[in-house]
């Protein structure tokens, strides 16, 4: 008997899913600048951001550079510490300078922070409405229009009962997300809307993964490797002392992101 695999046996497994990378997205094409900031956010935060993938992100910029200045940039990037990995989905220019550079094209999970200026927010999930009511009679007719859908109670929160462990991310979309469980270091836990964290949180809490800028963060200890809201974020380095460890909420306000302890 032949010892050689099965032909339908893989060699290699390739799964396609949603990973947490970095998202850059460039506003200033000012080389030596995006190297000086990206180099302290690694210093700051070496466990978070040293060695990690980034997507650089052109669409902030009324076009995209030549293959010239992107391949400076991509080398600044790697020398303050972070790993460019790809460009983010654009233009066919930047299809373009993708295929110059070698690089490929990736979908901006984390851009869904922030909408470019002028355009609509991100939609909110489709919910499927309530049977339509029978017709009113024609008195009815002057009363106030109804709240659109839009103005609808939100979609029952996403529980998750289970500890969520290094390497693991859970996703609430379209709702709040409630942890009845710790967030271990190196987790991501991510909500379109706000986070409950019943246990200590030690890894990454995002709500307001879509724009929500009303979102919030609560967690029973405080140890969070990064926490962001609508794509504002602050690392353990930044938070103060007297707050780690403690019962914790984050808000946004005034467009910073701000906590304090819960009494």
């Amino acid at each position: 008997m032949s010892a050689s695999m099965p032909d339908f046996e893989q060699a290699g497994e390739l799964k396609v899913g949603q990973v947490g990378i970095a998202n850059l997205r460039i506003r200033t094409l000012d080389v030596a600048r995006l190297g000086a900031e990206m180099r302290e956010r690694v210093t700051r935060a070496p466990n978070l951001f040293a060695r990690a993938a980034v997507i650089v992100d052109f669409g902030g910029l009324s076009q995209v550079p030549d293959a010239a200045i992107a391949r400076q940039l991509l080398d600044e990037l790697r020398h303050a510490g972070v790993l460019p990995v790809a460009l983010a989905y654009g233009t066919r220019d930047n299809d373009a300078l993708a295929q110059e550079l070698g690089l490929p094209l990736l979908a901006r999970f984390r851009a869904q922070y922030e909408t470019s200026p002028g355009s609509e927010a991100v939609a909110a999930p489709v919910v499927e409405a309530a049977p339509a009511a029978p017709a009113a009679p024609p008195a009815a007719a002057a009363a106030p229009p109804e709240l659109p859908a839009a103005a609808a109670p939100a979609a029952v929160s996403l529980m998750h009962t289970t500890p969520v462990r290094s390497g693991q991310q859970v996703y609430a979309q379209g709702r709040d997300l409630v942890v009845a469980a710790n967030v271990g270091a190196g987790a991501e836990v991510i909500a379109d809307g706000s986070i409950h964290v019943y246990g200590p949180l030690r890894g990454r809490a995002l709500a307001g993964a879509q724009g929500n800028e009303k979102a919030r963060i609560f967690c029973r200890e405080f140890h969070a490797e990064l926490v962001a809201i609508a794509g504002r974020y602050k690392v353990i380095e930044e938070v103060p002392q007297e707050l780690r460890g403690k019962a914790v909420q984050v808000w946004l306000e005034d467009d910073s992101l701000r906590m304090a302890e819960i009494a």
